[in-house]
């Protein structure tokens, strides 16, 4: 039998009994080093993808809106899905960070640090498709409430599409420092372990002259804290202003209380779920498997069914809320979903967001790094056709039979979607190469936590 005392002690979050001098030096070592071929093809692939999104932007901005398969019932469709899409994406880092921070949660600690990265590249990308829908980029600060010489036009305060201009742009502000805040540690020791050069005068300017005291580090403890206390309440502000997009409307589908923590909880699903497909792959090329273990493969997994489970219920709410209400073209709506012509993307998006996480109740798959991912590409499909559900379902058909009609995306949507997969992807690679994605500092911290 194994001894009781040492089997309730918690495993140890970082395996190979590292010393510190090991984890500064694994850690920092693919930032020193040349780029590998496995990385460089890499760069290249999701170097085509965001030049293909950069054609598709321009046409769109030479030619106009009519190059997308909108008209004149669906004005909604692959440009907010998107947007909404990579905003609760963005939504797994500030949780890991924040929450899992203010909680204590000391797992968090070896993805952190990319999570947060990926946060910030996720809203870079919502905030894309914003300004390619104006129409008219151009004059995209006319969204903004400054002072300014024309006359009568101002911004609409009482818009939902207004609020999310200060919503993303807050969002993203806070999640940037905090990010940034986190980095100082690892900045400094970047800058002493360079040569010299512009390389190190660069580091010793964003390292803010941290010198490692005692009075230093009880200062960055504090405000670590603080950000952390503002972040939290973004990461449910955030996609609640975002569902009211669709909430505040009176149109069937769309207009239901639900929608705000539905959102926010279907944000942290599709979030949790590509911090761990990037996990999975970075773990493996970047060699940090002692860093990024299966134990951390595993509490994610559980964060995942937690969610995607209250996700089953809100569609469930949904439909029943539908049936309840004895309103005909709610209970038409649903059904429409359904049974209608996009009743392959219900089924898709129900078959990957209620049906795949079931599969996480299951240890051996939750510590399956290669099932783990497989799940999780899953679980991102379908929470992309979970916002095309929403919003074209509820469009494409509504009081006049006579304006029925079927979107379909055209080519140029696609490829806007697919570039910003390529910029998402491509930001992401240059960060693993220019800055550690451990933080070191952290791990330093629970280097000795379950080491019995």
């Amino acid at each position: 039998m194994p001894d009781a005392a040492a089997s309730s002690v918690d495993p140890a979050l970082i395996q190979g009994h590292k010393t510190y001098s090991q984890v500064t030096e694994e850690v920092f070592a693919p930032t020193e080093q040349a780029p590998s071929k496995a990385w460089i093809i890499a760069v290249l692939c999701t170097g085509s993808l965001m030049a293909l999104g950069a054609w598709a932007v321009t046409q769109t901005l030479t030619t106009g809106i009519g190059t997308w398969g909108l008209n004149k019932t669906v004005g909604w469709a692959f440009d907010i899905t998107n947007f909404v899409f990579w905003v609760g994406i963005g939504h797994a880092g500030t949780l890991i960070s924040a929450i899992l921070y203010l909680f204590r949660q000391h797992w968090r600690t070896s993805i952190n640090r990319a999570a947060e990265a990926m946060t910030i590249f996720a809203v870079m990308c919502a905030g894309l498709f914003p300004l390619i829908h104006m129409g008219r980029p151009w004059v995209a600060h006319w969204a903004l409430p400054l002072p300014n010489t024309r006359g009568p036009l101002w911004v609409n305060f009482r818009s939902p599409l207004l609020w999310d201009v200060f919503a993303i742009s807050t969002y993203f502000i806070i999640s940037a420092v905090f990010w940034y805040i986190g980095l100082l540690p690892d900045l400094a020791t970047m800058r002493d372990r360079a040569a010299g050069g512009l390389r190190k005068a660069a580091l010793s300017v964003f390292s803010l002259g941290w010198n490692g005291s005692n009075h230093t580090w009880r200062r960055y403890e504090s405000l670590y804290g603080l950000l952390a206390g503002l972040a939290t309440p973004l990461v449910v502000s955030v996609h609640t202003i975002v569902s009211m997009d669709f909430a505040t409307s009176v149109i069937p589908g769309w207009h239901a209380t639900l929608f705000p923590p539905y959102f926010v909880v279907g944000a942290v699903f599709s979030g949790f779920a590509m911090v761990l497909c990037l996990m999975v792959v970075a773990r493996k090329l970047m060699g940090f498997e002692e860093y990024i273990t299966l134990s951390h493969l595993d509490a994610m997994c559980k964060v995942v069914l937690t969610t995607g489970s209250i996700v089953a219920l809100a569609y469930a709410t949904e439909f029943f809320t539908a049936w309840y209400s004895v309103n005909p073209f709610e209970r038409y709506v649903f059904l429409n979903r359904a049974m209608g012509p996009y009743k392959w993307a219900f089924w898709t998006m129900v078959s990957c967001n209620v049906v795949t996480p079931q599969f996480f109740w299951f240890e051996k798959i939750r510590r399956s790094p290669l099932l783990v991912f497989i799940l999780c590409i899953f679980v991102n499909i379908g929470m992309w056709f979970e916002r095309f559900v929403i919003i074209v379902t509820s469009l494409h058909r509504d009081y006049l039979p006579s304006s029925w009609v079927i979107y379909r995306p055209t080519f140029i949507e696609v490829a806007t979607l697919l570039g910003s997969f390529g910029l998402f992807l491509t930001l992401f690679l240059v960060f693993c190469r220019v800055l550690p994605m451990i933080a070191a500092s952290e791990v330093k911290g629970v280097l000795k936590h379950g080491d019995h």
